[in-house]
Parts: structure tokens; C-alpha cells; sequence
């Protein structure tokens, strides 16, 4: 299951964070697997026994969701989200400033920022906005 996902971050990552240079995304990589195994909710959505996308919760923070690019734009990160938003009562989520796809997504999703990190977690110089999701 971690390669068919790491299949789908890689993918995901490469359409849509045109920021980083294939170097970044390998350098990223590397954390990538250990992140999936110690998530504790890891959310997987399927269509007809195709993965298409996963997302990782802790507590009420939404640490990740990735969509396969194939399966973009067909309503699958939004339902995840509003399942999240029910089931798990996320109200947080992190991305990176450079990706305004992802940050007009979760506007979108009811998310506004509060807090703005000029590094990432790892101390690389992709800043990082804090969003919380409005009451």
C-alpha cells in the first residue's frame, strides 16, 4: 500500500508544487513513508478499486491529501475534506504559500490563514500557511 500511495504523492506533488525542483521532491521523499505509518488516521479513497487519492489526520489537523493528477477536479478532495469536517472534526490544515491551487482549495473549503511560517517543517525555505477553518 505505502509504494501505490507514494505512486500517488510523487504524482501529485509533481502537478501541482511547481515550486520545488525534482531534487526538493526526492529530498522530500525520503520522509514521506515514515509520515504515512505513523499517521494516525490515514483516510484512502478508492474508485472501483483504484486508489485515486489519500489523506492523513492528526487530532483535528489535516497533515495531508494528495490526489492522484488523473483524478483531479472531480469533487474527491472536496469530499474527503467534508468528510473529514463530519467524522473527525478537522478544523486545521498547513500548505505551502507557493501553491495557490491548494490554498484556494481550502478557501474554498470554508479555511482562512492565521499564521504564516517562512520555513517548512524540515527548517527548507517553502513557507507554510496556517490555516483554521471559519465557525
Amino acid at each position: 500500500m505505502i509504494s501505490v500511495l507514494m505512486r500517488i504523492w510523487r504524482d501529485s506533488v509533481s502537478a501541482t508544487h511547481t515550486f520545488l525542483t525534482p531534487a526538493d521532491i526526492d529530498m522530500i521523499a525520503a520522509y514521506v513513508p515514515d509520515a504515512l505509518r505513523s499517521i494516525p488516521v490515514l483516510l484512502v479513497a478508492e474508485d472501483q478499486g483504484v486508489i485515486t487519492g489519500f489523506a492523513g489526520i492528526d487530532k483535528e489537523q489535516l497533515e495531508m491529501l494528495f490526489i492522484s493528477p488523473d483524478f483531479r477536479n472531480q469533487g474527491i478532495g472536496k469530499a474527503m475534506v467534508q468528510s473529514m469536517f463530519r467524522d473527525f472534526s478537522v478544523t486545521e490544515v498547513c500548505v505551502n504559500e507557493q501553491n495557490p491551487g491548494a490554498r484556494g482549495f481550502y478557501e474554498h473549503m470554508g479555511f482562512q490563514v492565521y499564521k504564516r511560517d517562512g520555513l517548512d517543517g524540515q527548517g527548507n525555505p517553502f513557507p507554510i500557511l496556517h490555516m483554521r477553518r471559519r465557525a
